[in-house]
Formats: C-alpha cells, structure tokens, sequence
C-alpha cells in the first residue's frame, strides 16, 4: 500500500502516513458494522486503531470471534480484558479456550475448574447423572459438587450412591440436608392426591389393570425408556408405559408383558388406546408414540388410537416441558433428576416409580385444573383454540394376525 503512494522510495514517515490512510477505511467498515473486514485489515497492515470500546461493541454484537483475533493482536492485556468479560457473561468455555490458548492460567487460575463444574451442572440439570459422574470423578472437587447437586435435586439415591462409590460422607455430614433439599418445591403423588402405584408385569395383572383403565373417562400416559448417549445410534426400546386417574397409577414393564405374551398385550392395548370413550393425555405425544412403534413395530396397538389430545398444544407460551407447565397451572414443578436413570434395570426404585407414575398422573390434574378455571367449560382464554379440537384420531386397517 506505502509503495502505491509513496512511490518505491520507502522511509518509516511513509509507512506511518500509509497506516494513517487506511485507518480512514477502518473507520469506515467499522460505522458500517463491516467487523470482519475492519479487524482483517487491522490485523493485515498491523494498524493501532482499536481500544476496550471496540472490543466490547464487537462482543454485544456476538461478534465473538472476531473480537478475538482482534485482542490476539492487540496484545496480552486486551486477551485478558476478553477473558474477563467472557466470566462476566457466564461463558466459561470461551474464557476457558483463551486461557489455553495464550498460556494465562497463572493470570485466570479458576476458570478451567468452573468450566468443568458448568459441564457437570448442565448434564445433571438434563439428568444424565452418570455421564456426569465420569466427567467429575477425576477430581474429588467435582464429585463433591456433583453430589451437592444430587441433594439440591432431592435426588437422595444418588447422593448415596455417590458418597459410598467415592468415600464422600465426611463431606455430606458437613452439609445441611435441610437447607439444600428442594424437594418441597416439587409436585409429589401425595400432594396431588395419588393414592397407589401399580407395578404390571404379569398377564393377570394386565388384564385387571385394563379393566381398571377401561371404567376411566380421563387418563395420562407417558413413557420411558433407557437413554443412548451413543452419537447416531438408534434410542433402545421403550421400557415402561405408564397409565394414570388422578387416584391410581399403573406401570407396565412392557419389555417383560411383550416377552411373555405379545398377543394378550396388543389385544389389552388395542381396548385401551382405540377406545372412544376414554381420553387419553400426553405431553409431547407424537414422540412417545413415534418410540412404541419403533420399539414393538409388531404390535397394532400403537399404530391406531382414538381420542388422544397432546396437553402441549393447549398452551401458548408455556415454557420448561412438562414441569413448566405444571408449575403454571398446578403452582409448582416437577423434579426431572431421574429422567435419564436407567429404566431397563429390574425392580426399578421406588423414586423411579414414583417418578415415571407423576408424570402420567399430574396431566389429569392439568387437565382438570385449567378446564376448571373457565367459566364454560370447553372454552379456554389461554388456549390455541377449544381442546376439542386438539383431540387427534388415527385408525390404520388391520393387519394380518401375530405370529409369534
């Protein structure tokens, strides 16, 4: 550029007006919002013309890497001054990979321990506990603090299991139960009213169990099944299906019950799910179903249904899954600690059962709560339109009988 205005003749007062020059069209792409190609021809022509301000209007325009490559070449202090406002923002992992990356652990000596404690924090939050644990059991500080969140989730099991696999029971002493467990924020059976769970894995408890559901004008059902955390592979079977009143909850082992007699469940399955006069409840439906035809394609079951409405396509704006939604209607949330737990072991625990049968059971409290609050009923104010017309039907003829 200094030898396109100045001729070939170079001293340094040439190349100090050739950076002055260009400094005219950074200032340019910088009014224009054009960052890439201001910080391109910062960088380039080794021009000082940036400071904090420049670092931070980059960064609210989540112009983060950008920003970057901007302080890397304005030197050490302004990678630091990024770091920090990384931490500001809470977005440890970007705070983490400057500090690798520019040698700068003895300047930010904590930020790789808080990186790894948001990882732990964010898997136990989507309760994948045991990918969680592998992440933590390196270092006892973040099995400590795994096991302080067990305990913060009322996931007591988990604390326990924790303590004794890595010797943590000193440092659970030395915590207040009480002043950690949340689980009095949290919907349980007893709150609502439940007053028994059914554990089905047997032809006669089955039969028993859909004559039960059959003298049911409401029901919830829900699903479960052992999580995969493997990339691209394809989920395991559905394990459990759960049928709940608002009184009385059934859990049906259907890995065992398709095991032991496919036909007798197909036939108990058919009555319920075709049933016209029973309304069947779930919450993001679609994919529980789309799961039990993949898992047992052999059975008609779960290809047909009749009157089935999905709770979450009554609601605008309900936010958090289930849990949000009951925490709108019923006034407190559901606790998810165990979602991901493995549904495949046998027996399943007692919270595992308590948890798969809330999830079935609080939908016919939502349902009856909200229809409840409007003056008549059917018309809803916070609705997408009358729940009526969110009921689906699908009728697929009927195959060839089982062989099996």
């Amino acid at each position: 550029m200094a030898h396109a205005l100045y001729g070939s003749e170079l001293d340094d007062e040439d190349l100090v007006k050739a950076r002055e020059h260009l400094k005219q069209y950074v200032k340019c792409f910088m009014e224009s919002e054009s960052y890439v190609a201001a910080v391109t021809m910062i960088t380039r022509f080794s021009i000082q013309c940036c400071d904090e301000s420049f670092l931070i209007k980059l960064i609210e325009c989540n112009q983060f890497e950008v920003a970057e490559e901007c302080a890397t070449f304005m030197g050490k202090e302004m990678i630091c001054f990024i770091i920090q406002k990384y931490l500001n923002m809470k977005m440890l992992k970007s705070a983490n990979k400057l500090v690798k990356e520019h040698d700068l652990t003895e300047e930010f000596p904590d930020v790789n321990f808080l990186y790894k404690e948001s990882l732990v924090k964010k898997l136990a939050e989507k309760g994948c506990w045991d990918i969680a644990e592998v992440r933590a059991k390196k270092e006892t500080k973040l099995m400590e603090y795994l096991v302080y969140l067990a305990m913060e989730a009322g996931y007591m099991e988990k604390v326990d299991e924790l303590c004794q696999r890595y010797s943590l029971e000193g440092y659970v002493d030395s915590l207040v139960r009480e002043d950690i467990f949340c689980g009095s924020d949290y919907l349980d059976l007893k709150k609502l009213g439940s007053e028994e769970i059914v554990w089905v894995d047997e032809i006669d408890g089955l039969l028993n169990a859909t004559s039960y559901i059959e003298g049911c004008k409401i029901i919830g059902m829900d699903c479960e099944w052992k999580p995969n955390f493997e990339k691209n592979s394809k989920p395991n079977k559905v394990s459990v299906i759960q049928i709940a009143s608002d009184k009385k909850a059934f859990i049906f082992d259907l890995i065992k019950l398709y095991e032991d007699d496919p036909k007798a469940l197909d036939s108990c399955f058919r009555r319920i799910m075709c049933s016209s006069n029973i309304l069947k409840l779930g919450y993001d439906v679609q994919c529980d179903l789309h799961q039990l035809a993949q898992s047992y394609g052999e059975l008609e079951c779960f290809q047909s249904y009749e009157m089935l409405l999905d709770i979450q396509k009554l609601f605008d704006g309900a936010t958090g899954g289930l849990s949000g939604l009951s925490k709108k209607i019923l006034g407190a949330g559901l606790n998810k600690a165990r979602r991901n737990s493995n549904w495949e072991l046998r027996p399943l625990s007692q919270n595992q059962k308590e948890y798969a049968a809330l999830d079935a059971v609080v939908l016919v409290h939502i349902f009856h709560e909200h229809m409840g609050r409007q003056p008549q009923f059917g018309v809803s104010e916070g609705c997408k339109a009358g729940w009526k017309s969110h009921i689906v039907s699908r009728v697929r003829s009927p195959r060839k009988p089982l062989r099996f």
